[in-house]
């Protein structure tokens, strides 16, 4: 199951960075792709707002 970001997300670029796979997309809320994520969680991980969650 991909990951997913709330409207929590501050756009700061954190977690860009650190997806292995390049599945995260810049905007005002940025996105992840759920065809690219590979549910490994890096991207909670540094996240400072906590808008990133495993997907339902």
């Amino acid at each position: 199951m991909a990951y997913v970001i709330s409207e929590d997300c501050i756009a700061c670029g954190t977690c860009i960075d650190e997806c292995p796979t390049g599945a995260i997309s810049e905007g005002s809320i940025y996105s992840i792709d759920p065809e690219v994520c590979v549910d490994c969680g890096t991207c909670a991980d540094v996240c400072p707002s906590g808008a990133i969650s495993p997907g339902a």
